[in-house]
């Protein structure tokens, strides 16, 4: 069966450029964001693992811990980590996994269950479909699944708009509307009638349609 946004993120353990690690372990009650790459030396992840780390600051404000994984060895990872830096000028600052067997790839549906052979013998074509990102929730809940082709680069300033919007969204009764920035009007919870918003929203609100309340972003 396929992942699906709401399931509990399969747990794993495996070695990492940081020494081992469990997965459930690592989360420990904050956010986490897993980034996926088919293969070490690539161009378009060269880039993408380098703007990681240069917005970790933001993801570290916001409680979230970043974990890479690449269908490639710990060491082949230590070695990009030099790229990455050379092109980039950031270098890598939290985990990356090593998945040379396939395991994680597998586990997470990235990849098809009988795909066969060491990471050595692949190459980043046959490792395609691994472009995902997954964002997890505290209660290690999958929140987010995003695939990206091989040839588009990964957008993290949207990633971390989602984050602050899953964030707030988790416990103020809204909804965010298309295109919402932090600090923008919000929408009241279909689920949240009129009478219990006038009690969550005593200021109150802007009704367009009867089902789209637009309110102020609650504060925390």
């Amino acid at each position: 069966m396929a992942l699906q946004l709401g399931d509990i993120a399969p747990d794993f353990e495996a070695d990492t450029t940081e020494g081992k690690l469990k997965f459930h372990d690592y989360i420990d009650g904050s956010w986490a964001v897993l980034v996926s790459h088919p293969k070490d030396f690539t161009p378009v992840c060269t880039t993408e693992l380098g703007s990681m780390a240069k917005l970790k600051h933001e993801f570290d404000k916001r409680g979230v811990k970043l974990i890479g994984i690449s269908v490639d060895s710990v060491d082949d990872h230590n070695r990009w980590k030099q790229d990455i830096k050379d092109v980039t000028g950031a270098s890598v600052n939290y985990p990356m996994i090593g998945d040379s067997n396939l395991t994680v790839a597998k586990l997470y549906g990235m990849i098809h269950p009988n795909a066969s052979g060491d990471a050595k013998g692949r190459t980043a074509a046959d490792n395609a479909t691994v472009r995902n990102v997954f964002i997890v929730g505290p209660d290690k809940k999958v929140k987010l699944i995003l695939t990206y082709p091989m040839s588009t680069g990964r957008n993290f300033a949207e990633i971390l708009r989602v984050i602050d919007s899953l964030q707030l969204t988790a416990t103020k009764s809204v909804a965010t509307p298309a295109d919402w920035k932090q600090g923008e009007d919000v929408i009241i919870l279909a689920s949240v009638s009129d009478e219990a918003a006038k009690e969550k929203f005593p200021e109150g609100w802007k009704t367009l349609k009867p089902y789209l309340r637009l309110v102020p972003q609650p504060g925390k």
